[in-house]
């Protein structure tokens, strides 16, 4: 008997974590089908070596409305699996934005499974949660050290939380009223080389990538190199020039002593799909049980292209960047995704931060773009 390929809806498929799920799906025979929203300008870098897929199937949708969901689950027929890694997913911008924010990151899960129930598809559905849900909050083990847990209570710090929090609840919400095989995966900071170019891990690495590309282009040491007065700008020495070949940006930030755990977002989406494989559906956290600061994510960036003393000499330290309400500690503790999923993340924090940083170095020295830093 020749047995049924296994059918998936990516809604995000465009999106970081939407196109490493894409690899690991089709790397494993299914046919997948990427919920996309119209976008005037091409967004679909991160598929571009999948388009052509013959099991991949790209459809214009849009979460915030479940007439668009509904017609795209009638047009796919037999659904195996659902995702939903769309989000507007930016804390910053949630500040600005709460309401878009409400309407994409929390109201759209409910409407996804609010029409897998009116339809009665008989689907996994899994959740796109957050480690921002914990917020402020933090459990202590014996020896005094922080952490977060499945069992850790949220305590949301900005707009982008709150929603993911909604979201998590009505996930849980359809999974026991409704017996929908509903799972979330409360995920820690998963970074790559596909990260949006705003988030502070891709912005720190890609500046690098450029900066290098700079040195290279003028032929200069980094010792050759001065900080004008209003130190927004890097000059080579004796050179003090307005001439825009001459001068190169600082790299803006907000706080570097908040403290994430990182891992790569390639590691993560395998526990994704390890929990729609598991018979009863639950929450798990996905982390990597460290914990650094920005500033030592900064350190092992900059020692990656030989540069040891990079403060007040390459980044400034701009209040425009500190967010309104700051989350200053996350280290999650995945002891249950390790038992029950038998997941364990692959990539360190050194070798992410040097994969990120050979990547950027090489797309800024591919590209003939002039950057723009103080846009973001």
């Amino acid at each position: 008997m020749i047995k049924r390929q296994k059918r998936a809806v990516i809604f995000g498929i465009t999106g970081q974590d939407g196109s490493h799920l894409a690899d690991l799906l089709l790397s494993k025979d299914y046919k997948v089908f990427g919920i996309s929203r119209r976008a005037s300008t091409d967004n679909t870098q991160r598929i571009k070596h999948l388009l052509n897929h013959p099991d991949l199937t790209i459809i214009s949708g849009d979460i915030t409305d479940s007439f668009s969901i509904m017609a795209a689950f009638k047009s796919i027929g037999i659904i195996d699996e659902v995702y939903n890694l769309a989000a507007q997913s930016h804390v910053k911008v949630s500040f600005a934005q709460p309401g878009l924010t409400w309407d994409i990151t929390g109201k759209g899960c409910l409407n996804i499974l609010q029409t897998i129930k009116d339809m009665k598809l008989d689907c996994r559905f899994y959740q796109a949660s957050s480690s921002e849900m914990f917020g402020s909050a933090y459990d202590v083990t014996s020896s005094g050290e922080k952490f977060q847990n499945e069992n850790t209570k949220f305590l949301p710090q900005s707009p982008y939380a709150i929603a993911k929090c909604a979201a998590h609840y009505i996930t849980r919400l359809f999974r026991e009223a409704y017996g929908i095989h509903a799972s979330s995966g409360i995920l820690f900071n998963h970074e790559g080389e596909r990260r949006g170019e705003t988030f502070v891990t891709r912005k720190i690495t890609k500046w690098i990538g450029d900066f290098t590309k700079w040195c290279s282009k003028h032929n200069v040491s980094t010792k050759d190199l001065v900080v004008c007065k209003n130190k927004r700008e890097l000059y080579i020495a004796g050179r003090i020039s307005r001439n825009q070949d001459f001068q190169f940006p600082m790299l803006r930030l907000g706080n570097l002593d908040s403290f994430r755990d990182w891992g790569y977002a390639g590691d993560f989406v395998k526990a994704m799909w390890l929990m729609l494989q598991k018979d009863k559906p639950d929450d798990y956290v996905i982390c990597t049980g460290e914990t650094h600061t920005v500033r030592e994510f900064l350190d092992e960036a900059f020692s990656c292209v030989g540069i040891a003393k990079w403060e007040n000499r390459y980044v400034y330290i701009d209040p425009e960047f500190y967010r309104p309400a700051e989350v200053d500690y996350l280290r999650g503790d995945c002891t249950k995704a390790i038992s029950q999923l038998e997941w364990t993340p692959e990539i360190s924090f050194k070798e992410l931060v040097l994969k990120m940083v050979k990547s950027d170095t090489q797309l800024a020295h591919d590209n003939e773009r002039t950057p723009h830093y103080d846009a973001l």
